[in-house]
């Protein structure tokens, strides 16, 4: 199939800012989001993902070409500790969706990470929804739980369950 995940190096940075617009631009559909007054949409925590640890970039590939992407952090959606996996964005080009490449990258993902995780949706994504609970349901062989929140931390669907990894994942 042709499909690898990478993490970004900080010379490579500016590709993943560039695809973070394209997926801000997709996402504003579900948060309303507006682009400042030079046409950008930005994103908060983009400098974070060179300077912290728990932090990981990931650019998705098919057969060569720029995909998509993957960030993963530590944090936990209910206590707002450092102690679970999440992914804090993800995003497949439209051209590559329906292909397999997310649920490749996903499965990949959650492999490289071993232990506790929750993935979360906001509740205005209903494609996201339908899109985690399939592969979270294929991933664990449905040995998940999910939790809708609806507060200040997160409104939508949190997805948890554990990863055993894959040794040299």
């Amino acid at each position: 199939m042709g499909i690898e995940i990478t993490l970004v190096p900080k010379t490579e940075k500016h590709i993943l800012r560039n695809l973070m617009e394209l997926y801000l631009y997709d996402f504003s559909e579900f948060d309303a989001a507006d682009v400042d007054a030079n046409g950008i949409y930005g994103y908060h925590w983009f400098e974070h993902y060179w300077g912290e640890e728990n932090r990981y970039p990931f650019l998705i590939r098919k057969d060569g070409k720029l995909a998509g992407f993957v960030l993963v952090t530590r944090y936990n959606y209910f206590d707002e500790q450092p102690d679970c996996w999440v992914i804090a964005e993800f995003f497949v080009m439209r051209k590559y969706r329906h292909l397999g490449v997310g649920e490749f990258a996903a499965r990949q993902t959650f492999d490289r990470f071993p232990g506790e995780w929750q993935v979360g949706q906001l509740r205005e994504n209903t494609p996201a929804i339908a899109f985690w609970r399939k592969i979270i349901q294929r991933y664990t062989a449905g040995n998940y739980q999910e939790i809708w929140m609806d507060d200040e931390r997160w409104r939508g669907p949190v997805q948890i369950f554990h990863s055993p990894g894959v040794s040299g994942g």
